[in-house]
């Protein structure tokens, strides 16, 4: 519920969200992985996900986020 009214919000607009949980950043157009403020990768959650060794992936796995 809290997600859908984030996302009704953010439509036309360029919005920055910095979060730790990972299923508020699933549906984002960009996702950054940044560590020791370096940013390591990039793209959809989907072409994350599809890069064997991706740190992302591995946190997403970690968290048992839905894929």
């Amino acid at each position: 519920m809290v997600q859908e009214a984030l996302n009704n919000v953010m439509k036309g607009r360029t919005v920055l969200i910095i979060a730790h949980r990972l299923s508020t950043i699933r549906s984002a157009q960009m996702i950054y992985v940044i560590k020791d403020k370096k940013a390591l990768e990039s793209g959809t959650h989907e072409q994350l996900m599809a890069k064997k060794g991706s740190l992302y992936r591995k946190l997403v796995e970690a968290h048992n986020v839905d894929s």
